[in-house]
C-alpha cells in the first residue's frame, strides 16, 4: 500500500459544509484515508463567513489541502449558492495559501440525516452533527475518489511496464 497520494499531495485536508447559518467542518488523518467530524461553526444572519475560526483549525491541524462542498442543482447546475461557496472557498484558500477544490455536496447532507437517524438522533436536536456529519460525507467521498483514481493510475502505468 502507498503512503499517500500519488500526486504526490500528504497531509490533513479539511472539509467545509457550507451554510447560510451553520458550517460543518471535517478533518481527514494525515494519511488521507478516513475522514473524522471535528466541528460547526456558526455565524449570525447578515455576517461574514467564520474564516478566522477556519484559519485557526487549518493551523492547529496542520492542514495541507481544502475542501468545499459545491450545492448543486439537481441536474448538477450551479446557482446563487454555488457562487456564494465558490467566493467563500476561493477567499479562504488565499487567506490559507493552500489548495481549494470544490466538491458536489448533493447527496451529504440526506446521507448524514439517514446517518443520525439510523442512531436514533432527532433531527431538531442534532443540527450541528448533523452538518459535520454531511462534511465528513464530503470530504469521505473526496478521500475515496482520490484513492481510486490513484490506483487506476498505478494499474495503468503497470500495464504499460509489462507491454
Amino acid at each position: 500500500m502507498a503512503d499517500g497520494p500519488a500526486d504526490g499531495r500528504t497531509g490533513r485536508v479539511l472539509a467545509v459544509d457550507w451554510g447560510s447559518k451553520r458550517f460543518g467542518v471535517a478533518l481527514s488523518d494525515p494519511g488521507r484515508l478516513i475522514a473524522q467530524p471535528l466541528t460547526t461553526l456558526t455565524r449570525r444572519e447578515g455576517q461574514r463567513p467564520p474564516i478566522a475560526a477556519l484559519l485557526d483549525l487549518i493551523r492547529t491541524h496542520g492542514v495541507t489541502e481544502l475542501v468545499v462542498g459545491l450545492p448543486l442543482s439537481p441536474e448538477g447546475e450551479e446557482g446563487a449558492a454555488a457562487r456564494a461557496v465558490r467566493t467563500f472557498g476561493d477567499a479562504l484558500a488565499a487567506r490559507a495559501s493552500l489548495p481549494v477544490t470544490f466538491w458536489d455536496e448533493r447527496l451529504s447532507t440526506s446521507l448524514a440525516l439517514r446517518s443520525a437517524r439510523a442512531a436514533g438522533v432527532k433531527d431538531r436536536d442534532s443540527r450541528a452533527r448533523i452538518d459535520q456529519m454531511a462534511a465528513v460525507a464530503i470530504l469521505q467521498h473526496f478521500l475515496d475518489a482520490l484513492r481510486a483514481r490513484d490506483a487506476a493510475g498505478a494499474e495503468a502505468q503497470g500495464h504499460r511496464g509489462t507491454e
